[in-house]
């Protein structure tokens, strides 16, 4: 028989029992079934992230919780099992409980490891897309219109009356993601932080203060590719716009060119994304046809700017009627991220999809450990005829 190890008599004496040598084992005077622990599996990667505290359980009472690092988002799913997995304190703290008179320990059980309950499973961890829909629900409930464009009607209390408005801490308890992704979808959706609360600003809106913007380039013969925040600043907030809007018209619609943070940032307008700006706004009544669209498209394009339907995929979709081609808007960010939502839509908007028409319209859905091939797998059926014709694409 071995030799009995006796260096230590907790979960210690267990994972370092050295070959030709035993542990005795039994059941800890507290033994039970302790509903309140539960086995959780990390990955390597994590444990720094874990035994720093640096991660958080997100989800309201009627969903699924999920487990967020800074960066990532983890679904987390019970998996049984058919062995015995034993629990047993660290010997640091049996050592604590005898010290403490908390323990009826004898001097013979001094070198058996107690068992303080038998696991059945354990928690696993799976990388999961951030779920940001409710993002969109959530701050899609109060937009910022025309009426409310000022510092004063905008500093409301968050239950006051019919608005309901959500700070960070808010959207943190709300949406399940990680911070950093929570962060992202916040700009993907174009919001911005006014008086602490997290808003959106309506369409009427947002044509307002960049058209005041572009007015007053001409009259102030400012250059598109060189705009100076503080001269925009002053002269818009003279018009009756919030510094805080102007500001966030500059970052939603152009790009900062200057890298020094302690100078006065200077701004370049983006040429797609003021063009598709004002492609919907052309089309926010409804269908055209193409060459009527595009003679009025032209005309609002700011001088010195150049649109073209390259500029406006994922934005738009065309349909052939006859001998004439009609456009209308559908823009990819009006779509769920959900990834069995997002092709339902489409294809019940058009049931038959080209690559160059679809790509569009799912290239911004990410799915851990899924790439694009595995989505069209997934919630797609191709069908080509021959090699010299473009694949189709339907629902599966």
């Amino acid at each position: 028989m071995g030799k009995q190890h006796s260096e230590s008599y907790g979960a210690d004496s267990v994972l370092n029992v050295q070959p030709d040598s035993f542990v005795s084992v039994a059941y800890h005077h507290d033994f039970g079934a302790h509903e309140e622990l539960l086995l959780m599996e990390f990955d390597e990667k994590l444990l720094p992230d874990v035994l720093s505290q640096r991660v958080s359980f997100r989800g309201q009472l009627e969903e699924d919780a999920v487990l967020c690092t800074k960066s990532k988002t983890y679904s987390i799913k019970y998996v049984g099992t058919s062995n015995s997995v034993f629990l047993i304190p660290p010997s640091q703290l049996l050592m604590d409980e005898n010290a403490e008179g908390l323990s009826d320990e004898k001097e013979d059980d001094r070198f058996i490891a107690p068992v303080y309950k038998v696991a059945p499973g354990s928690m696993e961890l799976i990388e999961i897309a951030p779920r940001l829909d409710r993002l969109k629900l959530l701050l899609s409930e109060n937009h910022v219109g025309i009426s409310e464009m000022s510092e004063s009607e905008m500093v409301l209390d968050k239950d006051e009356g019919s608005k309901v408005l959500y700070s960070w801490q808010d959207l943190v308890e709300r949406v399940q993601a990680s911070d950093d992704e929570l962060r992202s979808g916040l700009e993907a959706l174009s919001a911005v932080e006014i008086n602490g609360y997290w808003r959106i600003l309506d369409d009427k809106c947002i044509d307002y203060v960049l058209t005041m913007l572009l007015h007053n380039s001409v009259l102030a013969d400012w250059s598109l590719d060189a705009l100076r925040e503080n001269q925009v600043t002053d002269m818009l907030e003279s018009d009756g716009v919030p510094r805080s809007i102007v500001g966030h018209c500059l970052r939603v619609h152009g790009s900062r060119v200057n890298e020094d943070l302690e100078m006065e940032s200077v701004w370049k307008l983006d040429e797609r994304k003021v063009c598709v700006h004002f492609a919907q706004q052309v089309l926010k009544d409804g269908e055209m046809k193409m060459e009527k669209f595009m003679e009025d498209w032209i005309r609002k394009i700011p001088s010195g700017m150049h649109g073209s339907l390259d500029m406006l995929q994922g934005e738009i979709l065309m349909e052939k009627i006859g001998i004439e081609t009609w456009v209308r808007s559908f823009s990819v960010s009006s779509l769920p991220l959900n990834p069995a939502e997002r092709f339902s839509i489409l294809f019940k908007v058009r049931p038959k999809w080209e690559w160059k028409d679809l790509e569009p319209f799912i290239r911004d859905l990410k799915v851990p450990g899924l790439s694009s091939e595995g989505l069209l797998l997934k919630y797609t059926r191709r069908t080509q005829p021959s090699l010299d014709v473009e694949p189709i694409f339907s629902a599966r």
